[in-house]
């Protein structure tokens, strides 16, 4: 009988991120773009260094999870466990491995991204004591187009 699989954690590096990606890819309820490629992840890492985080198991990325802060908040993004490996603690290693290093870097608060018709990623997170806001709303715009205002009467 095979020796039973260990799971170990360790901080994210850019080596990491062509498996990391095909994780993403196959995850339901994370939406990527390009802010993804290799280069924008490369730039995340650099800037939060040491706050992200993958699972593996046999050397293989089963999980990860990327965290960052802007000097007062904290920013969880692409939490993704393999279908395989979920419901044994894996994601909640992840968030707790992420919150306590930004509580070292003394930050009080965190946020994260979740798209309204996720669920699974709701019911999963709120299992783990996060509060939805419903009174905050995203707002975004593309920095290539800041310089060519909106409207009109500007």
């Amino acid at each position: 009988m095979p020796a039973p699989a260990v799971i170990r954690y360790r901080r994210f590096s850019l080596a990491d991120f062509t498996e990391v990606l095909t994780l993403w890819k196959r995850t339901e309820g994370i939406g990527l773009n390009d802010s993804d490629r290799r280069e924008a992840i490369g730039r995340f890492l650099r800037r939060n260094p040491g706050l992200s985080f993958v699972a593996t198991v046999r050397g293989r990325v089963i999980g990860t999870l990327l965290c960052g802060h802007d000097g007062r908040r904290g920013y969880l993004h692409h939490l993704a466990v393999a279908r395989r490996w979920r419901r044994r603690g894996v994601g909640r290693k992840l968030v707790t491995a992420c919150l306590e290093k930004l509580r070292t870097e003394g930050i009080p608060k965190c946020n994260l991204f979740l798209f309204s018709s996720n669920r699974t990623g709701q019911t999963f997170w709120q299992h783990l004591g996060w509060n939805i806001r419903p009174d905050l709303q995203l707002v975004q715009r593309e920095t290539a187009t800041a310089s060519r205002p909106d409207c009109s009467s500007c």
